[in-house]
């Protein structure tokens, strides 16, 4: 194996680690974006491949990425959107009955630079007790990548989910049932848990009230996707307007998005949920759901009237469903559509498909 580059990432606080530069990470090259770990064991190329880290550069907990490979299978997303990636080590190769290539291929096609080496586990207690910091990781002289992570932007106040959105709308699946499915990132996963009962329309996040209603939905889902909730006013204001014309299902981002179409107001976590074994209390049947989540914004609690909170965060106690009964909306800040082990929160989609079918047959 060819001898990596000594590489070096730096956080915003001044706080540095020494590793060796993978991926896309070019001799002299400088990667920027919002620091963050995640806790899964499993499942990096979904954690890569998902829009919702635009912005951001993803540290893994877990010691070895990559060992098991990657497929096409597995993308989440037409491309790879988050800034660069964080290992403790890159296996040199990798064995599955399912790989097409390995991980380090994946991010050279895509252009995402990374650094391997590193100490997650002091990283990852540095960012628990500071948050989420900006960081650069690169190559080049050691006071260009300090001063590049003291430059480097947060997620707050960026309206992300405006670049990952598509440009263009598209139709998945053939079921009897019709979803306009409203983009802000939205992850194959999701689009295939609704195609099993409809035909779904994407369409761009720009897309209107009038728009969307034009279309003769049974269902309207807003989905995950990265970034501030609170830069996308434009949004909620659309959002607005379609509470209530049809059943609309809201998974992360567009929980919160919802949230804010309501009156609701959303606030930063400290470092975010990102991981794929957070306890979820639902409160209508008492049941504990493992779920898997990746979120830096929630809720604040109490800031929607007439919205019954429907799931609570067992780790922190952050709202993690709300529902309005009477319009027929409802949503959540984990990730149902998940399957990290556990299938605890599918359910979800069932009862958006039984909310449509039972309005469609009453012929609205």
């Amino acid at each position: 194996m060819t001898k990596r580059t000594t590489a070096l990432l730096a956080l915003s606080d001044g706080t540095t680690f020494e590793g060796e530069a993978a991926g896309a990470l070019l001799e002299g090259g400088v990667a920027t974006g919002e620091a963050v770990f995640n806790t899964a064991l499993s499942g990096y190329q979904e954690v890569i491949t998902d829009p919702s880290y635009a912005g951001q550069v993803v540290a893994f907990t877990y010691p070895h990425i990559g060992n098991y490979g990657v497929t096409d299978l597995d993308d989440e997303s037409r491309g790879v959107f988050l800034s660069g990636v964080i290992v403790r080590d890159l296996p040199p190769l990798h064995s599955s009955w399912r790989a097409q290539g390995g991980l380090e291929d994946l991010l050279i096609a895509q252009g995402v630079g990374a650094i391997t080496g590193i100490d997650t586990r002091r990283l990852t207690r540095h960012l628990r007790n500071a948050g989420a910091l900006p960081c650069a990781l690169g190559t080049g002289p050691r006071e260009d990548i300090i001063e590049a992570a003291q430059h480097a932007a947060s997620t707050d106040g960026q309206a992300l989910a405006m670049d990952v959105s598509t440009p263009t709308a598209y139709q998945v699946g053939s079921g009897a049932l019709r979803v306009v499915a409203l983009d802000l990132g939205i992850k194959s996963t999701i689009l295939a848990h609704l195609a099993r009962f409809a035909t779904v329309e994407v369409v761009p996040a720009t897309t209107t009230a009038d728009e969307i209603l034009s279309l003769d939905p049974d269902g309207i889902f807003l989905s995950n996707g990265p970034g501030d909730p609170g830069a996308l006013d434009a949004v909620a204001r659309t959002v607005a307007d379609l509470v209530g014309t049809r059943p609309l299902l809201g998974i992360c981002l567009g929980h919160q998005v919802l949230a804010s179409a309501l009156g609701g107001a959303t606030f930063k976590l400290p470092f975010g949920h990102h991981g794929s074994n957070h306890p979820v209390k639902n409160l209508a049947t008492g049941q504990i759901e493992i779920t898997a989540q990746n979120h830096n914004y929630a809720v604040v609690e109490g800031s929607i009237l007439g919205a019954t909170v429907t799931h609570v965060n067992l780790n922190d106690g952050i709202i993690e469903g709300i529902a309005v009964e009477s319009a027929g909306a409802f949503s959540v800040q984990h990730h149902p559509e998940a399957g990290p082990g556990p299938h605890d929160a599918s359910y979800l989609f069932d009862t958006f498909a039984q909310a449509m079918a039972t309005t469609s047959k009453a012929g609205r």
